[in-house]
């Protein structure tokens, strides 16, 4: 049996900014940039009691907390932070795999020290942390990554979650089906016609009928909902895109289509921001009704960081459709950024703002 720790740091940035600015302890703050079409980057406990969250876009949060401090993110500062966390993380093992700036799997079935059990790691990994760089993170300890990510959500800030092998299931089944990696809006409504609310729900229905409502993910859903996640921890991991995309319940017009897209901007640049991971190319990729994939990608020399211009690439991009193209009716609508630069590369031109 594996033994498998998610380290997720509390409110990385903004905590990383109150660190370096404790004046600020106690208010409201929001680390985002001040755009339009920006969002979220990280939100404070204190403003998060008004109900801004990170991704969000800055002109509801705004509204939601008028009084908040806004701080531009500060990249540099961010991955230097994020390196001596990692730094504490080879003390243990060497099987590391990181999500963001922010949070990492941990393979610690044997660990370096030879600390007799995973929580001990766990809770070694967290005493260090704090002393190394003035920070909490909370932790997931579980027999796989599925588990663990969520075990790590459960107890924040600064707190642990202990999923054992013998209470596994009595963990899992009572969850929202929500809580399962995959599960969005539509997968969601699926599940919820289906009268499937829980992960006790979800484990009550046979592979078959798993696969007939929901495809080859319905396999993945099969396996989650009995415990099962054979998934490794991948040493180095580096995404070679960021993106997001929406299926429709109905297809829409290439007009509607253009409505659809601020929020995907927004996405893409949110969880880039989050990862700290800044490219240059922008790809539109569009699904039509009749199931034709089509993509579209322009690369630019400057280093994308913002929603808006996210955006404003795709909607270029979506203009240079052929009138053709732009008659069809669409049932996916996605963009994503590639080519990332290197990390001192973007530090570089991210200092420019």
């Amino acid at each position: 049996m594996r033994k498998i720790i998610h380290i997720d740091m509390d409110a990385f940035y903004v905590s990383v900014e109150l660190r370096d600015r404790p004046d600020l302890t106690g208010l409201p703050v929001v680390v985002a940039w001040e755009g339009e079409r920006s969002v979220v980057c990280a939100a404070s406990y204190e403003v998060r009691e008004y109900g801004v969250h990170s991704a969000m876009s800055v002109v509801r949060a705004k509204k939601l907390c008028p009084s908040a401090i806004y701080l531009a993110p500060n990249f540099a500062k961010y991955r230097e932070t994020s390196a001596q966390i990692h730094k504490v993380f080879k003390k243990y093992t060497d099987l590391i795999e990181p999500l963001s700036l922010d949070e990492a799997y941990l393979d610690v079935t044997e660990n370096k020290l030879k600390v007799p059990t995973a929580t001990e790691v766990a809770q070694l990994i967290r005493q260090d942390i704090l002393a190394s760089t003035g920070l909490t993170a909370s932790a997931g300890v579980a027999p796989n990554k599925f588990l663990a990510k969520i075990a790590s959500d459960w107890n924040k800030p600064d707190g642990i979650k202990v999923v054992s092998p013998r209470k596994m299931m009595d963990f899992l089944l009572p969850l929202p089906v929500q809580k399962i990696p995959g599960v969005g809006r539509v997968t969601l409504s699926k599940l919820h016609h289906l009268n499937i609310f829980t992960v006790e729900d979800l484990s009550t229905f046979s592979l078959g009928e798993l696969t007939h409502h929901f495809g080859s993910y319905g396999y993945r859903l099969y396996q989650l909902a009995r415990g099962v996640d054979k998934r490794p921890v991948k040493p180095n991991r580096e995404p070679k895109q960021i993106s997001a995309e929406n299926t429709f319940t109905r297809d829409l017009t290439i007009k509607e289509i253009a409505d659809v897209l601020p929020a995907l901007a927004e996405k893409v640049a949110s969880s880039a921001q989050r990862k700290g991971q800044f490219g240059h190319c922008v790809t539109l990729r569009l699904k039509t009704a009749d199931f034709r994939v089509m993509t579209r990608s322009m690369t630019l020399s400057s280093v994308l960081h913002d929603a808006d211009e996210i955006l404003q690439q795709a909607e270029d991009l979506l203009e240079q459709l052929s009138p053709d193209e732009k008659s069809q009716l669409y049932r996916l609508a996605g963009i994503g950024i590639s080519q990332f630069l290197s990390k001192e590369a973007v530090d570089s031109q991210l200092s420019l703002f």
